[in-house]
């Protein structure tokens, strides 16, 4: 019913799509300022810092989810694969394809030497939660708490 591929660089139109449709769900499209040109350039420039697997209906071609990975170093446990993202467009969930996509991330980071994987999940999306504690019993952990800075801020502050 559906295939699982790596993410190519004209999927990334229909991924930033998905991308869109979870910030709506997320309640923050606001926040969404990247781009094609930019997914373009930064996963697929010289340096890519992301990948990306798609999941397509096997009948039409047609993407209908995305996991978008990266590395990242844990200085107490090493090489770490980091799932940023895992979408499936709305129409499509609780039909397996979110497990697929989640399954083929674990199998990435083991091919490729990491000690584990990690992810984040907001605490009121009882969907997710459910998702990840039915099928993998995953740890989801209190305590930490997200910091970030602006590209403006930045500056600002290194001026």
């Amino acid at each position: 019913m559906f295939l699982i591929r790596a993410g190519k660089i004209e999927d990334l139109p229909r991924v930033l799509e998905l991308i869109y449709e979870l910030a709506v769900y997320e309640k923050a499209p606001e926040q969404v300022i990247n781009t094609v040109e930019m997914m373009e350039k930064d996963g697929f420039g010289p340096n890519p810092v992301f990948r990306f697997f798609v999941c397509e209906k096997e009948d039409s071609g047609e993407i209908i989810g995305t996991a978008i990975y990266y590395y990242r170093y844990s200085t107490w446990k090493g090489k770490r694969i980091y799932l940023e993202d895992l979408i499936v467009t709305e129409s499509e969930r609780a039909q397996g394809a979110g497990k697929l996509l989640f399954d083929r991330i674990m199998e990435k980071g083991l091919e490729e030497g990491c000690t584990g994987m990690m992810w984040q999940v907001l605490d009121w999306n009882e969907p997710a939660i459910n998702f990840y504690k039915k099928y993998y019993n995953a740890t989801l952990e209190a305590g930490w708490l997200n910091a970030h800075l602006q590209d403006y801020e930045i500056k600002t502050l290194l001026k």
